[in-house]
Parts: structure tokens; C-alpha cells; sequence
């Protein structure tokens, strides 16, 4: 079996993400000041790495490819950040706690317990309409009650700039998750608005 250079591509770009998205994190915290503290807030939660196991399976049309590629790059992902983050402490100025083999192990069987029905679930959320809203919104909604919850819990510890970017990342999950259901309802009654009454009726 052949395959075409966009076909392979297509594989390799999701997986190259995985891995961009497991340095980003521990690359943010070393660079330090506000925008890496910032970076690092955002990167080093849960929601990301769900919403990019979610974006894998939406993008694909096969349901196969969904349920392969998101665990297989989130699993990338977390070698990837154990082993810079592992990297960067060697050099001094950051924590080294679980950046062993342990933390790989654990978090890797966690990518793909976890990797594979997310990406069905971003899979299922390409139904237009109301069939997919459902599924479109569950990454505002993880994003919003991670964020709520660490703000909750972790409000006398980081610092504040810590703290406006969670702030930031909940607002940003309502608007969107505002933005996705309206766009839903009005793509539903658009058609119905012009239709002449009575058409549709027995």
C-alpha cells in the first residue's frame, strides 16, 4: 500500500503536536517572568492535553485514526515533557519531582486510558447540529471546572499572574461554549425562519 505525501503527513503532524505540546510546558516554567509563568499555567493543566486528544479525533474522519492517533500522541506528549522537564532540572532552577520513569509510566497509561475515548468523543463532536453540541462542548466545560477548581483550591498559593490566567482560561470557556451553542441554534432555525407556513405540515 502506497501512501501519498499529504497522507503521511496527516499522521506525522498530529504526533509532532503531541510533542510540541509535551516541551511547551516545562519549557515555559524554566524561561520564567510573567509570560512564562503564564505559558506554564496554561500548559501544565489537564485540559489542554484533553483538548488535544478531543482535536485529534475531530479532525479525522476515520474513527480508527481517532482512537489510535490521540492516545498515541498524547503518550508522545507526556515522554516528551517528563523527559525535558527531567532535562531542565539537571541545569538547575527547576523541580525534578516525578520527572523520572515512574511519572512516565504512570502518566503514559493514563494517555492511553484516556486518549482513546477522547478522541472518539472529538470524532463524534464533527455531527452537525444539535447531534454534536454535546460533544463540542465538553473541553470548555473541562476547561472551566479545572480552572474553577484550582481557583478554588490553590488561591493563596501561585502568584497572581497564575491566577489572571486561570481566570482568563474560565472566562474564554463560557464564551466559547456560549459561542458554540448559539452558532448551533441559529444554524438550526436559520432555515426554519424562511420557510413559508405551512410547508413541512401534512
Amino acid at each position: 500500500m502506497q501512501f501519498s505525501g499529504a497522507r503521511v503527513a496527516s499522521f506525522v503532524v498530529p504526533l509532532g503536536l503531541g510533542l510540541l505540546l509535551g516541551v511547551t510546558g516545562p519549557m515555559a516554567e524554566h524561561g520564567g517572568g510573567g509570560p512564562g509563568a503564564a505559558a506554564g499555567a496554561v500548559f501544565n493543566g489537564g485540559w489542554p492535553w484533553a483538548g488535544y486528544a478531543f482535536l485529534v479525533g475531530y479532525f479525522r474522519r476515520s474513527k480508527i485514526e481517532s482512537v489510535v492517533l490521540a492516545p498515541v500522541g498524547l503518550a508522545i506528549g507526556v515522554v516528551a515533557y517528563y523527559m525535558t522537564k527531567g532535562n531542565l532540572a539537571s541545569l538547575g532552577g527547576m523541580d525534578s519531582s516525578g520527572a523520572g520513569s515512574s511519572g512516565i509510566a504512570l502518566w503514559g497509561v493514563l494517555a492511553f486510558l484516556f486518549g482513546a475515548p477522547l478522541g472518539l468523543l472529538g470524532n463524534l463532536a464533527r455531527v452537525p447540529g444539535i447531534g454534536g453540541l454535546f460533544f463540542r462542548l465538553l473541553i470548555p466545560v473541562v476547561a472551566f471546572y479545572e480552572t474553577s477548581m484550582r481557583l478554588e483550591m490553590e488561591s493563596r498559593g501561585p502568584s497572581q499572574v497564575v491566577l489572571g490566567t486561570w481566570t482568563t482560561v474560565r472566562f474564554t470557556a463560557v464564551a466559547v461554549a456560549v459561542a458554540l451553542v448559539s452558532h448551533t441554534v441559529w444554524g438550526w432555525w436559520r432555515p426554519r425562519r424562511g420557510r413559508p407556513a405551512g410547508v413541512g405540515a401534512d
